[in-house]
C-alpha cells in the first residue's frame, strides 16, 4: 500500500504508528486479515514506483513482480519488507477505529469522503525501526 495519511507516537504506553486505509483498499482486506503490516520509507529515486503502486490496486495485479520489487523477511513480523527502502517499521494491529459520519464534522465528511468512503485507523505497535543494512 502507498500510504499519505500516517502518524507516530506513544499510545497506550506502547511506540504506534497508525494507518489511514479506507475500506475500499485492498490493504483493508489484508489489514482485517492479518495483525501485522511494515511501513516502507521510500528511498530517492523510487518515485515512479510510489506513482504506480499509489493508483494500481494489488487485489488484482502482482506490483512486486511487474516493478521487479525484492523482499526481505522481517525482523520481528511474519511480513516482508521491500528491499532499497531508506527505512523500516515493523508494526503488530493493538487497536483500530473506524471513521465514520458520526464521528466526525459533516464538513469534513462532505469534503473528504463524497462517496463515503470511509477510512478504518489502524494502530500498529512498533516492534522494530531500521535503516537499511550498511553496505
Amino acid at each position: 500500500m502507498t500510504i499519505g495519511w500516517g502518524l507516530t507516537g506513544i499510545l497506550w504506553r506502547r511506540p504506534v504508528f497508525m494507518v489511514a486505509v479506507r475500506h475500499s483498499r485492498y490493504t483493508h482486506t489484508l489489514l482485517e486479515q492479518n495483525d501485522e503490516f511494515t511501513v516502507n520509507i521510500p528511498s530517492e529515486g523510487m518515485d515512479e514506483v510510489l506513482d504506480y503502486c499509489g493508483t494500481t490496486s494489488g487485489r488484482s495485479r502482482d506490483k512486486f513482480k511487474e516493478l521487479g520489487l525484492k523482499t526481505a523477511p522481517g525482523r520481528k513480523t511474519k511480513v516482508p519488507t521491500i528491499v532499497g527502502c531508506r527505512g523500516y517499521f515493523e508494526c503488530r494491529v493493538v487497536g483500530k477505529l473506524e471513521v465514520g459520519k458520526d464521528n466526525i464534522k459533516e464538513e469534513i465528511a462532505a469534503a473528504v469522503y463524497p462517496s463515503r468512503d470511509f477510512h478504518t485507523l489502524y494502530f500498529g505497535e512498533i516492534l522494530a525501526a531500521y535503516g537499511p543494512p550498511e553496505t
